[in-house]
């Protein structure tokens, strides 16, 4: 069974990393591996998904950290958050300043638990 969320992401992160699909390939390629952009827009649009060698090496050019969360792999209940590079800044520096929590949570009017 495909997973759908797959093409989502794929075609997500390789947006936010300002690639076209071209030089995917090209980086593919680089690499010693020809991959056509057909096969890129194949993945991207839900019609096949890539090896897990070009998936790992996907998840290295476009900076995926935890490949089964971005994936939908992890059983939480709800869809997956796909953060950017940015977003993951702001939670990292959230969690290591609780000092400023309650500030942040009253100012995004979020319940605080």
């Amino acid at each position: 069974m495909k997973n759908p969320n797959f093409s989502r992401a794929l075609k997500y992160y390789r947006k936010l990393n300002n690639l076209s699909v071209p030089e995917v390939s090209n980086f593919f390629r680089e690499r010693g591996t020809t991959i056509a952009a057909k096969t890129i827009y194949g993945w991207e649009s839900g019609q096949s998904q890539p090896s897990a060698d070009c998936l790992m090496f996907l998840c290295e050019l476009y900076h995926i950290e935890n490949i089964l969360e971005t994936f939908g792999y992890q059983n939480t209940g709800s869809e997956p958050i796909l953060l950017s590079p940015k977003e993951k800044s702001i939670v990292k520096g959230l969690r290591e300043h609780p000092e400023y929590q309650s500030v942040i949570l009253k100012l995004l009017d979020l319940e605080q638990n």
